[in-house]
């Protein structure tokens, strides 16, 4: 499990409206992981159909050479619009993932699912290649009635790759006021992180942070990504570009924390010649749970472009206490 959940990168998820061309090709000089280009909340009714054509024209030219993903939040099935929406999108040559808002129940992925069989069948997850290239589906759990059907919905859909928390409208439904310490929506993002990791969904994306103005904004950006993490969430939703920053660096491994994992799976290659399956490290116990969470660690790092054999070299030596 710990190799598919490791494979995908979305530390940071930055929404660009689709409605404004200018934003669209302002996109193209971004560094992220995932961009997910917005045809729902940012899109006033009367500039849908506009939008999707300013999308589709965009995902038709070359890819922007530093955004690694690029998806389409698309109208919630509940609108009446996604199927618009879907046969105008998935004509576009550079689409990778498509990010579903208010799935409340397994079937508003399987309609999802219908569609995508039925005009893109050569992109099905059955048959991964390097030409395929299959299409994945990123569901925002937005609601109680969400958090109640998380198992039926983490098992709707083979293309499912991730969950993302939308904390804003799962606040409208319960009838929450957002506090700085977020307490109130630690049994939803514990129940999302739980869900998705059981049934070994890449990706957990965090809740939205609604500062990002100046240092004291970026503070609590870096905070929120930190408590995201702790929680067992590995992405951050973004909806400003001066925020991807902050939450990739969060949502990577710290310095400290790829040498300590370099120097434990360094020490259990040799203690495993030697025949050992327990050993200490710096007077910690090290065993098959810690060695595992260091192996994630250490190719989590290189995803994230950290030089791990260059630390690799630094630690040679360590052996096995």
């Amino acid at each position: 499990m710990a190799t598919k959940t490791s494979t995908i990168l979305r530390r940071a998820l930055l929404y660009v409206p689709s409605s404004s061309p200018k934003f669209l090709e302002k996109s193209r000089s971004l560094t992220v992981d995932t961009v997910s280009y917005d045809l729902e909340d940012s899109v006033t009714p009367s500039q849908k159909a506009s939008a999707r054509t300013n999308l589709l024209s965009f995902l038709s030219t070359p890819r922007p050479p530093n955004i690694t993903e690029l998806s389409v939040r698309i109208n919630a099935v509940s609108s009446g619009l996604a199927l618009s929406d879907l046969s105008t999108i998935l004509e576009a040559p550079n689409l990778d993932a498509l990010v579903i808002p208010k799935v409340n129940r397994a079937s508003d992925l399987h309609f999802i699912t219908d569609v995508l069989r039925h005009k893109l069948p050569e992109r099905h997850p059955s048959t991964p290649s390097s030409e395929s290239n299959p299409l994945k589906i990123i569901a925002l759990i937005e609601s109680a009635e969400a958090i109640t059907n998380l198992n039926e919905i983490c098992r709707a859909s083979p293309y499912l790759s991730g969950l993302i928390f939308a904390a804003e409208d799962f606040a409208l439904d319960l009838s929450l006021t957002r506090t700085p310490g977020l307490l109130e929506f630690l049994y939803a993002r514990s129940a999302i992180a739980t869900a998705a990791r059981a049934h070994d969904l890449p990706s957990t994306i965090d809740l939205v942070c609604t500062s990002f103005r100046g240092p004291e904004g970026l503070k609590t950006l870096e905070d929120e990504c930190l408590q995201g993490k702790g929680l067992g969430f590995n992405g951050k939703q973004c909806i400003h570009p001066s925020q991807v920053e902050v939450a990739q660096r969060a949502f990577a491994p710290g310095e400290k924390e790829v040498e300590w994992a370099v120097r434990v799976v360094v020490g259990d290659e040799k203690a495993d010649a030697g025949g050992r399956g327990a050993w200490t490290l710096e007077g910690k116990m090290i065993d098959v749970p810690v060695v595992g969470k260091a192996r994630a660690t250490v190719s989590r790092a290189e995803l994230c472009g950290i030089d791990v054999d260059a630390i690799r070299e630094k630690w040679k030596d360590q052996e096995p206490e």
